[in-house]
């Protein structure tokens, strides 16, 4: 069995990963902890916290030896620690250390190139020298506020724009459609664009009081797009099923009135891969689930400009 590529699930999340994978008909040849082992090229997967791009099966004579072997393809190497324990341990701390710091948003993802490993057994090594995070094992750390927000939703909010390498600034509008209690309008008010947030429930006092925040007290699916004003950034972490956000998201586009999407797709009861990958088609769309999601996949879409 050679082993081709490799996906790393969030936890507890493992089954909507075998899911994507097998509907996308990538035949899975094990698992090992939460990373899908596979036998066939790389794949997207939304699903995924991190994809091993360039995997290689390794033998593994002896500690020093394995380090060795790293350190021959590149500098750089991130442990995923699921078996072996003290072994791979004491590999790791042969290799150059990788300081995975919390980011203190807005702050770019880190460019420095991180290659993936992990021992299948004591004497056999899976590495990758690439991989689609730059993040240790896919997961970003960021310096929290704990004052400021009214809940931890905007977490994934920073994980998204990361993730993009962009976010609203100054100068710029952004709608929040679904905004309630003000996670994200918090966030997005803290980058000095101003936000209109749009929600029938109340908003925490202290973001409705912000100054470039104003509050409509409406519900988000009663816009018409045709009649809004034009928007740079257009938000929703609504509580809806994915299909009646898709329509949503679609009846922006038609009207041309956001240029950029960042929206949660919500799943209630069983995972809709469906309309999962009906937002994926979207051209120039990217879908993902993030180290802050919980039963719920991210979709962004980013105008060229």
């Amino acid at each position: 069995m050679i082993i081709r590529s490799a996906y790393l699930a969030a936890e507890g999340f493992e089954r909507e990963l075998e899911e994507e994978l097998r509907r996308a008909g990538v035949a899975i040849a094990g698992w090992h902890g939460r990373l899908v082992l596979s036998e066939a090229p790389p794949a997207a997967a939304a699903w995924a916290l991190d994809i091993w791009t360039d995997v290689r099966d390794m033998p593994v004579a002896s500690i020093k030896s394995a380090a060795s072997a790293l350190r021959g393809i590149q500098r750089n190497w991130a442990l995923y620690a699921a078996g072996h324990h003290r072994r791979a341990a004491l590999i790791e701390a042969a290799l150059p250390p990788v300081k995975a710091r919390a980011l203190t948003f807005p702050e770019a993802a880190p460019t420095g190139h991180l290659g993936a490993w992990t021992l299948l057994a004591p004497d056999r090594m899976l590495a990758s020298p690439t991989k689609s995070s730059p993040f240790v094992n896919g997961a970003v750390r960021f310096e929290e506020d704990r004052e400021g927000p009214p809940s931890r939703a905007y977490l994934k909010l920073w994980e998204a724009l990361t993730r993009l390498g962009r976010w609203p600034g100054v100068g710029e509008t952004a709608l929040d459609l679904g905004a309630a209690p003000g996670g994200w309008t918090w966030a997005l008010a803290q980058l000095g664009c101003e936000v209109v947030a749009v929600d029938k429930a109340a908003m925490d006092p202290g973001v409705a009081a912000l100054p470039n925040v104003t509050i409509r007290t409406e519900s988000a699916f009663g816009l018409d797009p045709a009649s809004e004003a034009p928007v740079d950034w257009l938000f929703s972490d609504i509580i809806c099923y994915p299909a009646r956000l898709l329509g949503l998201v679609q009846r922006w586009q038609a009207a041309g009135r956001a240029r950029n999407f960042v929206c949660t797709l919500k799943f209630q009861g069983e995972t809709d891969h469906d309309t999962a990958a009906a937002f994926a088609a979207i051209p120039g769309a990217m879908v993902f689930h993030g180290a802050h999601n919980k039963h719920e996949l991210m979709f962004c879409l980013l105008s060229e400009g």
